[in-house]
């Protein structure tokens, strides 16, 4: 199975492939906003993200920074993460838009991800736009993953294209 060379990142950038498995969580003072819909759901400098090789970080908002109103927990999906614990997962509805499974988020999570306890993490895919410090994200590739890609984040990711079976 031949796996893509890592690209060697640039002064200011990371490469996916420096990041720890397992994964690890950091505080992030990077300006987080999400569109759905016209509305921004979500605003804040005070997220977590998840750092893990061969994924973009995925950033985990507190829910004093999202406008719950519009997020339901009437979705079925849930799922586990050897390393967070078992999620569950959030519709969005605004107006008459709605996308099932948005968002996810640990009521228990693991010991070493307690800090993001009931934080949210949504899918770039599923929002009209979502942006790190005003510039807009690039959705990881799949409908399992959930990276925000940035300019300063340097492939390949696990998802994309040719990616040798992820």
């Amino acid at each position: 199975m031949n796996h893509p060379e890592r690209i060697e990142p640039q002064p200011g950038q990371e490469s996916v492939w420096d990041y720890p498995r397992p994964p690890r969580l950091e505080k992030s003072p990077k300006q987080i906003k999400i569109i759905f819909n016209d509305i921004a759901i979500a605003n804040s400098s005070n997220t977590y993200r998840i750092l893990e090789t061969s994924h973009p970080p995925v950033y985990y908002i507190p829910p004093e920074d999202i406008k719950t109103e519009y997020l339901y927990s009437a979705s079925s999906q849930r799922s586990f993460c050897e390393w967070k614990g078992f999620a569950g997962y959030y519709d969005l509805v605004v107006g008459e838009k709605k996308v099932a499974n948005a968002g996810w988020y640990y009521a228990q999570p693991a010991e070493n991800f307690e800090a993001i306890k009931n934080y949210v993490a949504f899918y770039p895919s599923k929002m009209d736009a979502c942006y790190v410090d005003g510039e807009l994200v690039t959705a990881q590739v799949g409908n399992f993953y959930g990276g925000w890609i940035t300019q300063d984040i340097v492939r390949p990711f696990k998802g994309s294209a040719g990616s040798w079976g992820w």
